[in-house]
């Protein structure tokens, strides 16, 4: 949980909706590791209900990437 008492799925779902993308298309963007292809929409959905983590550090840098928010703050 971030300082401001987020959790990383609550964060990643609000930035999902901030930049206008469905579960399944933030899904389709990240990537697993080795060319695993992309995360599941129903992983997605688990993590913004603080269901899962995120399984590795590689998918926490794809979150960063793609929506635009700090490492450190997810």
């Amino acid at each position: 949980m971030s300082s401001d008492g987020m959790t990383f799925g609550r964060a990643i779902a609000k930035a999902r909706k901030a930049a206008g993308l469905s579960q399944k298309e933030l899904a389709a963007r990240v990537m697993k590791e080795e060319g695993g292809g992309s995360i599941s929409p129903q992983y997605l959905n688990d993590i913004e209900h603080d269901r899962r983590s995120p399984s590795s550090s590689h998918l926490i840098r794809e979150f960063s990437g793609i929506l635009n928010i700090p490492e450190d703050y997810l």
